[in-house]
């Protein structure tokens, strides 16, 4: 499945000028929502705890697009983060709060130390950098976006992802709850929820494989049509989403948790 951001014709540069942040921006979703970006014109910031892959996303990008080590689990990290934005651009249109870690434990395998230890990056990570940058959001003039990547774990209950699932949930309502605090300043808040995509994190935990390539994945969600559109999702299928809650076109969407997800939710 390719994971290449489609192609954008040099008029449809529809965030030209526009600095964004793609948290986690270095592989996978991150990347492909940041080659979009980058395709409609903004100067993209590929933020990333790998400093060598997020280089090397930048590199790709062109020489508009900023590649940095950053750890959102670590404060001092986020505020060298924003020093470096505030002196390159001064200010910040579009935040993607994309970092996240998988986990698959249940809670017989959970101890509070490493529920704290998903929660810290997968939850908090995210209300850090989003602290931090709003300073500069507050100095740009429009197309001030905050995008969440969410899952659908944090809409459902499953088995086997007790933390992770927790603190994708507590996001759900982090936009809520800030698309309510700065929709008087103008600045929109949404979020999206992936269902299943064919990422590095979707591998299965014994190294065989992706989830999408098991006799069941293949019976369940294909076969049977728990996934009415018969296939995983690629990052593709979120760069697009994820443009639009950052565009001009969504002005007036704010406070709301998008879907996509092949129409799995629909099959609940």
């Amino acid at each position: 499945m390719s994971t290449e951001a489609p192609s954008v014709p040099p008029a449809a540069r529809r965030l030209e000028g526009r600095i964004a942040v793609v948290t986690g921006g270095a592989r996978g979703i991150g990347r492909c929502i940041a080659q979009r970006f980058a395709a409609e014109g903004a100067q993209v910031v590929v933020a990333d705890i790998d400093e060598a892959e997020a280089l090397h996303a930048a590199t790709e990008l062109g020489p508009q697009a900023l590649g940095l080590r950053v750890d959102i689990a670590d404060a001092a990290s986020i505020a060298a983060l924003a020093q470096t934005i505030e002196q390159r651009y001064g200010r910040c249109e579009i935040l993607v709060n994309n970092a996240a870690i998988l986990d698959a434990a249940g809670v017989d395998a959970m101890s509070f130390d490493h529920y704290r230890s998903v929660t810290d990056i997968n939850q908090d990570g995210a209300v850090r950098v989003t602290l931090a940058l709003l300073p500069l959001m507050r100095k740009a003039a429009a197309g001030r976006r905050i995008l969440n990547i969410v899952s659908i774990q944090g809409l459902r209950g499953t088995r086997n992802s007790l933390a992770y699932a927790t603190a994708k949930g507590a996001l759900v309502n982090f936009t809520r709850a800030l698309a309510c605090d700065l929709g008087a300043e103008g600045i929109v808040v949404n979020a999206l929820a992936p269902g299943f995509i064919d990422t590095r994190m979707a591998q299965l935990p014994d190294g065989s494989g992706h989830e999408h390539e098991t006799d069941w994945f293949r019976d369940i969600y294909i076969r049977h049509g728990r996934i009415p559109l018969r296939r995983p999702g690629t990052p593709v299928d979120i760069a697009g989403p994820a443009f639009f809650l950052c565009s001009d076109d969504a002005r007036y969407v704010t406070g709301q948790i998008l879907l996509v997800d092949g129409g799995l939710s629909a099959t609940f």
